[in-house]
């Protein structure tokens, strides 16, 4: 499951938020197979659809992470969860995408393959309200 600021977040669903707050953002993972899983990282990188396959990923002076996007996770045991926190800091509106990938640290060991079909998070950056 994916949360971002206490929303569940689906392909389609839009989770809207402010630009200048922080967004926090869960990851939860759960492991459904008879063996431990691990190591990996899950790295989370923003972009901009511009919808005519043009994707932009040179985002660093509109959107940072508090902390960092990626995760570094020792394993998860079966039938466990395993939970990450992180933030988000929009600066500019717009629309944002967050694509999710993991890298696993040893070939021998596979991860389930519910975890690769994790859904691009839509976020909408507005203006705050005054």
């Amino acid at each position: 499951d994916i949360l971002v600021d206490g929303k569940l977040c689906d392909c389609d669903i839009v989770v809207d938020c402010k630009v200048g707050d922080p967004i926090p953002l869960e990851v939860k993972l759960t492991n459904w197979s008879k063996h431990s899983v691990g190591p990996f990282a899950l790295t989370m990188t923003p972009y901009q659809d511009y919808q005519n396959g043009v994707h932009n990923y040179e985002l660093q002076d509109a959107i940072t992470f508090v902390g960092s996007n990626t995760f570094y996770i020792d394993s998860v045991k079966p039938t466990k969860d395993s939970v990450y926190f992180g933030a988000l800091l929009f600066l500019y509106t717009g629309d944002f995408y967050l694509n999710i990938k993991f890298h696993e640290d040893n070939c021998s060991r596979e991860l389930p393959l519910s975890w690769f079909c994790l859904p691009s998070v839509h976020i909408r950056a507005m203006e705050p309200v005054v």
